[in-house]
């Protein structure tokens, strides 16, 4: 049987279809190439910038703040002015020599750096010398609340202090509690690499026998003040001791005893009314501190190290339940009104495709927009401000906002109950939100960053920036500095 062939127009049709189709398939490309095109070429950095021109400004539905970000030449009062005067004299004196030794890095010769003790209402005044650390050093006072020009952050508040070069912090130590100081220069290698040391102010007074624990991960193993294993602490039996923790690392860290502990202080700031605590742990965030009371003989354990207090006991397996510092210890006041803020923020954090610095990858997002189109938190002095975190990224964030102090206000939308919760850091899971309130009594040009500092260099920082505040420091491939 014979088959008819086609019509040639019906031929020509379908010639004339898929060369259409085709066409379309190719245009189609060209848009998605020319899309990631533009994405790679809008992500790329400039050779200098200022973080005061980064980011959306965001007034937080309050009364609009000035334009222009405030970079400088506008006018207003720069961050190094924001600085207590070098006629001020000094009460405690400090030389911390920074020193590179492959990636190690030392303090005097040592990591952690030496400790820096003063009492409430001394002037500190740290002079900060680099040897041979080839990318430069600032040095950043995690949790105690200075003034702008001395929060240590290279870029923003300072140029990097390059090799030969060095630089003087000098502030008054006015919040007692337990704090610590880091490089905040290719923050993520240098902290991990040991530019770190612990910083405590003392009521007039004292607060009785004290030790302090700074854990941090060298090599894979947990350390506390540089060394594996268990940190003995002398004590009479029946002696009451208070254990200052660190978690120096990136990730949340579980501190617990098999005997009765009390949670005497979370971030420097005392907890009202602390109870004893059986049978649970107390979560310490990336980059946060929690004073732990224990009475001797105990053992503090840190999962994989411990602190041994008047020959302590056995090793405790680590708890099922956590302290809940919602509703831990007794309500008292907080000194403002945070139900009638000036300004409210989202802080939103998610995970997308994208290009950062004009590397693809899988990044960071604040509010919806990949670094540098994320939130510039704008404020006047005498804000109050609240904040709502939330974060489906699919990991957990230890949030930490320079200079100042928040209250956790709510979790989940389940109001506190328990004492204030005061933080400078806090974890915030996969599918969790919080809302926080401060005062905005601290002008300058702040960050607000994960302290998992691998994520800052991945876009996961935002900044805080008062009204009338400028910065005549710069970032970038051009610039000493590298703030992340």
């Amino acid at each position: 049987m014979l088959t008819q062939a086609p019509p040639r127009t019906a031929v020509a049709a379908r010639g004339r279809r898929t060369r259409r189709r085709t066409l379309i398939a190719v245009l189609a490309t060209l848009v998605v190439l020319a899309s990631i095109a533009w994405f790679w070429a809008a992500s790329l950095p400039a050779g200098s910038w200022s973080v005061a021109d980064m980011g959306v400004p965001d007034d937080g539905g309050g009364p609009a703040v000035m334009t222009g970000h405030g970079h400088d030449g506008m006018g207003g009062r720069p961050v190094d002015t924001l600085r207590l005067p070098a006629s001020v004299p000094a009460d405690v004196t400090v030389t911390l020599v920074a020193r590179a030794d492959g990636s190690r890095y030392t303090l005097n010769g040592r990591t952690p750096g030496p400790e820096i003790r003063a009492v409430a209402g001394q002037v500190v005044v740290v002079r900060l010398l680099n040897e041979n650390v080839a990318r430069g050093i600032t040095l950043h006072w995690h949790g105690l609340d200075v003034p702008n020009g001395d929060d240590g952050v290279a870029g923003v508040t300072q140029d990097a202090v390059l090799p030969g070069q060095e630089f003087v912090y000098r502030f008054r130590a006015d919040q007692v509690g337990t704090y610590w100081y880091h490089s905040h220069q290719v923050a993520d290698e240098q902290v991990k690499g040991g530019l770190f040391g612990s910083l405590v102010v003392e009521p007039p007074g004292g607060v009785g026998p004290d030790a302090t624990a700074l854990v941090h991960l060298f090599d894979g193993r947990r350390t506390v003040n540089g060394a594996p294993g268990e940190l003995a602490v002398p004590a009479a039996p029946g002696s009451t001791v208070r254990v200052r923790v660190t978690n120096t690392d990136d990730g949340p860290m579980r501190a617990w005893s098999a005997a009765p502990y009390r949670v005497l202080a979370v971030d420097g700031t005392d907890v009202h009314a602390p109870t004893p605590v059986t049978g649970a742990a107390v979560l310490v965030t990336a980059g946060g501190r929690a004073d732990l009371e224990v009475v001797a003989p105990a053992r503090i354990e840190l999962g994989g190290a411990a602190v041994v207090v008047g020959g302590g006991g056995a090793p405790a397996p680590v708890p099922t339940a956590t302290v809940d510092l919602l509703s831990y210890g007794s309500p008292v006041a907080l000194g403002f009104d945070p139900t009638t803020p000036n300004r409210v923020f989202d802080y939103a954090i998610g995970r997308r495709p994208g290009f950062v610095g004009g590397v693809p990858g899988l990044y960071w997002t604040i509010n919806g927009g990949m670094y540098p189109d994320v939130p510039m938190f704008m404020v006047r002095e005498g804000d109050v401000v609240r904040m709502r975190i939330s974060n489906s990224s699919g990991e957990v964030h230890p949030m930490h906002l320079h200079g100042h102090h928040a209250v956790v206000l709510a979790r989940n939308g389940v109001p506190a109950t328990g004492s204030p919760w005061w933080i400078d850091s806090l974890d915030v899971p996969d599918g969790a939100t919080y809302d926080v309130a401060f005062v905005a009594d601290n002008p300058g040009v702040w960050m607000d960053h994960c302290h998992n500092l691998a994520h800052p260099k991945q876009g996961l920082v935002a900044h805080l920036m008062y009204e009338g505040v400028t910065t005549p420091y710069r970032a970038g491939p051009d610039t000493p500095n590298d703030p992340e």
